[in-house]
């Protein structure tokens, strides 16, 4: 059987050295730091991708560590595997670049917990992060890459450096990516359980898998919390291994984000048309790399927590937008109604309140389950 590299597990990354975050970013000295990823498929062997895309000066690995997960920060000592470089242990990862691990020959399959180790001998400055990884992480002093546990670790909220794992899989194996913004990423559901809405829609499938490249607060038409979506398409979309399908889900910080933020542009979001521009520029670019296109509609958000985020005139345009979405006009493949899948029957500008995370913004994993149910698999060729 002929088998190629695809994609079982993928974090998009944000530039710590932005004007404004969310989330606070980072940087390391001296310390092991411990990350765990669910892989979305399995295969034959792996290897694991390392990223010091935003860097700003080269990346020192002092040792790499690959490990079956028990729970919290522990692993099972048996299958703890040193990572290589091009053959060495060690390796610097140059500003800007990416490093894949030499093959690792690990049978895994498609839900299982890996751990990978990370020791960070120098000062790293601020770490190219990911808001919402799979799960929590730890660091602790000194080269712990094999210790069953890491005793009295800091608990780290984002993920740092880890990018991606690749399987080798059977040629012919095709895989979504889900692109876009919080909802898509999974905040505000549980750490640990996988739950956001496209990993919980991957597991309804009966071939193939999807990958996440979601990032909290992106947006489709301008750089302020990671590049904006048009700009990603290369790196987070056609740059990875296996991809056939796109799943979008944007918007709602192109609308919402304007008004609590007035870097760099001044207060105040997109119109329905320019919107709806960028969303066929996006369309069209990935229908030219010959891939199928899924579009969505912009979730509900009225009511939200956030000051300034809610206002009339992003709701009007995401009114607007949803409308040209679900008609005849539209440049995707197919449109799923992920608005309605959560939306308050009564008030449909509301997230529905057994599936509001608590911030009226965000979706919980109830409601993350409730949009992956919505979703009609068949859409998911894969």
């Amino acid at each position: 059987m002929t088998t190629t590299w695809i994609a079982a597990h993928r974090s998009a990354v944000i530039n710590p050295y932005e004007v404004f975050h969310l989330f606070e970013p980072r940087g390391f000295s001296g310390q092991t730091v411990r990350q765990s990823v669910r892989l979305a498929g399995g295969g034959e062997a792996l290897r694991v991708r390392l990223s010091n895309r935003y860097g700003k000066e080269p990346l020192r690995i002092g040792g790499a560590h690959l490990a079956v997960r028990t729970r919290g920060s522990g692993i099972d000592p048996a299958s703890d595997t040193p990572l290589r470089f091009s053959g060495a242990g060690t390796v610097d990862v140059p500003v800007g670049e990416e490093i894949v691990s030499d093959p690792v020959e690990l049978p895994v399959s498609a839900g299982e917990e890996l751990t990978v180790s990370l020791h960070l001998p120098g000062e790293t400055g601020l770490s190219t992060y990911s808001a919402v990884p799979y799960d929590i992480g730890y660091a602790v002093p000194g080269d712990q890459l094999s210790a069953a546990v890491l005793e009295g670790a800091e608990q780290l909220p984002l993920g740092h450096y880890l990018t991606g794992v690749d399987v080798l899989a059977p040629e012919g194996t095709r895989i979504a990516v889900a692109f876009g913004d919080s909802w898509i990423e999974g905040a505000f559901t549980t750490p640990g359980t996988d739950n956001s809405f496209p990993s919980q829609l991957g597991r309804r499938l009966t071939r193939g898998w999807i990958v996440n490249q979601g990032i909290s607060g992106n947006r489709l038409l301008t750089d302020e919390i990671g590049d904006h979506l048009l700009s990603r398409i290369d790196h987070d979309v056609l740059a990875v291994p296996g991809v056939s399908h796109v799943l979008i889900h944007i918007g709602l910080n192109d609308l919402g984000l304007p008004g609590t933020i007035a870097y760099p542009e001044p207060a105040g979001g997109p119109s329905a048309a320019e919107f709806t521009a960028g969303l066929t520029a996006l369309a069209d670019r990935l229908h030219r790399a010959g891939l199928t296109v899924i579009g969505s509609t912009i979730g509900p958000y009225r009511g939200t927590v956030y000051d300034g985020y809610d206002t009339e005139a992003g709701q009007a345009v995401r009114r607007e937008v949803n409308a040209w979405l679900l008609g005849d006009g539209h440049p995707f493949d197919a449109v799923v109604d992920l608005a309605a899948a959560v939306a308050d029957p009564d008030e449909p500008d509301r997230i529905r309140a057994e599936f509001n995370a608590g911030d009226g913004l965000h979706i919980n994993d109830a409601g993350a389950q409730a949009i992956a149910d919505a979703i009609d698999v068949n859409l998911l060729d894969l």
